[in-house]
């Protein structure tokens, strides 16, 4: 991954990550040790989900760019509807408390969203080539080969 991609992960997944240790801390004060293991599963669910999503989501930009945005609408469908699906198989489960696990996967959700938004509107992205110089350019605008 180019460090823009790292920098844009990483700001996401540590406020993610912050809002999941706080979540686990309240479950294990009102539910106990199933409320914790409950926000640890779905603050681990929405991280990797997010961060395949995210990775994904930079390969189409380089490999497949006219279908970047397509592509972006359909990540986002296919991530919420694997939470619905998470939220349904373990809806009766003992293991973890549910909805601390839902309302994890919720809060940690929409964490990740806006910081993953914040991070794009702060990125630098460079909108000129470093690699061109100006006599090429100015070579191609008047008609000649490089």
């Amino acid at each position: 991954m180019p460090s823009n991609d790292v920098r844009i992960l990483i700001q996401a997944a540590v406020p993610t990550a912050a809002v999941g240790a706080v979540a686990v801390a309240i479950g294990a004060a009102v539910q106990g040790g199933q409320g914790a293991i409950g926000g640890v599963v779905g603050t681990l669910l929405v991280l990797l989900l997010m961060g395949v999503g995210l990775y994904v989501m930079q390969w189409t930009a380089k490999s497949l760019p006219h279908l970047f945005q397509a592509m972006g609408l359909m990540m986002y469908l296919a991530q919420i509807l694997l939470m619905f699906i998470f939220i349904a198989l373990f809806k009766n489960t003992t293991l973890f408390h549910p909805k601390v696990f839902a309302l994890t996967l919720l809060v940690c959700t929409l964490t990740w969203v806006a910081a993953q938004a914040r991070a794009h509107m702060k990125a630098k992205f460079l909108y000129v080539e470093p690699d061109s110089t100006v006599s090429e350019q100015k070579k191609e605008a008047q008609g000649r080969p490089s």
